[in-house]
């Protein structure tokens, strides 16, 4: 039986998501009534700038007093696409403290403070859903959450930030540098004015840390994350994968210690063989493959930002929140019962491609190559060209852990017959 009293939704934030949520709300009313079993109403829409127009919202919405809104006691369900850490945080915790279940896509504080957010929802007895906060229209959470929750995650491994990943391909494609690239996504709009959050990997950092706390049942925060930026790759890294036949992601990767015992979560830019799934994921699109123990290696590919996408992630969590208001329920909290530690850098074991500038003359191979085995790491493959007295000499290793690998780097540089290191990378995806 469809009921007819609405459930009230509060838009915290009207920018480029937010004004997608409420056109979908609107102009979906009716199929959004027959998918939850009741009407679902916009309520309120709490702004910093209301005299600017928003087409298709009305005026009386609109309000900058954000926490009156959740205060007035008719609230349902608050959308918070506000971003940051506050007022967002203040805002979530005054929706539960108002009995008012919460979407967001807010990565930035739930790989904060995402143990203390559900924490209040689970006292409260409220959701806190969050499908848009990493890999926007991508279903990811909620069938790692849900659909996965039987089986066990070993590793994930994914291209989370559609911003890097359009610079990437395009020095892929086109041979272009890195600050060509950047103008590029600049001027279409992939990139933000100020693009550090994500060249230097905080955003692809902040959605790793939620993927992993629910990969592996076990909390992650943002501080635990391994992050490299990709401003540093050159076109003549890309022309080395190349000659692998590889190419160059910036990838989030998570992955369970063999012993099951620790987990490690990183950031950083890796070549991957061009026969790896998320090598052909071009411009902006983000894809995540997860290996799992029963269900075998599973893809989630589409994109991953922009307005439409997120808020189509957005709806799907109000519809799974609606409903779960109208069963006088919740869905699944956070499952953090593994508390395992999060292991460093120096402790995972990757591969490494190493280019250096070399003096062009007998025994500088050898000398290399005992450093290389005096720290315990193994060489796959060597490759030297030389001329007028100068070689490059470009090394790839055999797995070893990560600390070895930079302690040989550190050793090398100090050869007097190593002019320089011209470049380091990881290789991942075999």
């Amino acid at each position: 039986m469809m009921r007819t009293r609405p459930l009230k939704v509060a838009l915290l934030g009207c920018g480029v998501v937010g004004s997608e949520v409420a056109r979908i709300m609107t102009t979906h009313a009716e199929d959004l009534t027959a998918r939850i079993g009741a009407p679902v109403e916009l309520a309120g829409v709490a702004v910093r700038r209301p005299s600017k127009v928003r087409e298709g919202i009305d005026p009386a919405l609109v309000t900058t007093d954000a926490t009156a809104l959740l205060k007035r006691g008719d609230i349902d369900i608050a959308i918070e696409v506000i971003g940051g850490i506050e007022p967002a945080r203040g805002l979530i915790t005054t929706a539960f403290r108002h009995g008012i279940s919460v979407v967001s896509a807010n990565k930035a504080l739930l790989a904060q403070d995402g143990a203390a957010l559900h924490a209040a929802a689970d006292e409260a007895g409220l959701d806190l859903y969050y499908e848009a906060a990493v890999a926007g229209a991508i279903p990811l959470v909620r069938p790692m959450r849900e659909s996965l929750a039987g089986d066990k995650i070993n590793r994930v491994m994914g291209i989370v930030n559609g911003t890097t990943n359009f610079i990437l391909d395009k020095m892929d494609s086109t041979g272009a540098g890195y600050q060509e690239a950047l103008d590029e996504a600049t001027a279409l709009g992939y990139a933000e004015a100020d693009p550090t959050a994500d060249v230097e990997g905080y955003d692809a950092a902040a959605k790793a840390a939620i993927l992993a706390g629910i990969a592996f049942h076990t909390r992650v925060r943002l501080d635990d994350v391994y992050r490299e930026g990709m401003t540093e790759v050159s076109a003549a890294d890309f022309a080395s994968a190349k000659r692998m036949g590889c190419t160059i992601k910036l990838l989030a990767i998570l992955e369970r210690a063999a012993d099951g015992r620790s987990v490690t979560a990183r950031v950083h830019p890796a070549m991957i063989p061009l026969s790896h799934p998320l090598a052909s994921v071009r411009e902006a699109y983000n894809a995540v493959f997860v290996e799992a123990e029963a269900a075998g290696r599973l893809m989630f590919y589409g994109p991953g930002a922009g307005g439409s996408p997120t808020a189509s992630a957005v709806l799907g969590d109000l519809v799974a929140v609606c409903r779960n208001k109208l069963a006088e329920a919740t869905g699944p909290g956070e499952s953090a019962y593994t508390q395992l530690p999060v292991s460093p850098m120096g402790d995972v074991v990757t591969r490494y491609h190493i280019s250096l500038d070399v003096a062009d003359k007998p025994g500088v191979l050898a000398q290399v190559a005992t450093t290389f085995a005096e720290h315990g790491v193994s060489i796959d493959t060597v490759r030297q060209q030389g001329k007028d007295g100068e070689a490059s000499l470009v090394v790839v290793t055999h797995r070893a852990p990560d600390a070895a690998l930079s302690g040989t780097v550190e050793a090398l540089r100090k050869l007097d017959t190593v002019r320089g290191v011209a470049s380091i990378m990881r290789v991942e995806g075999e």
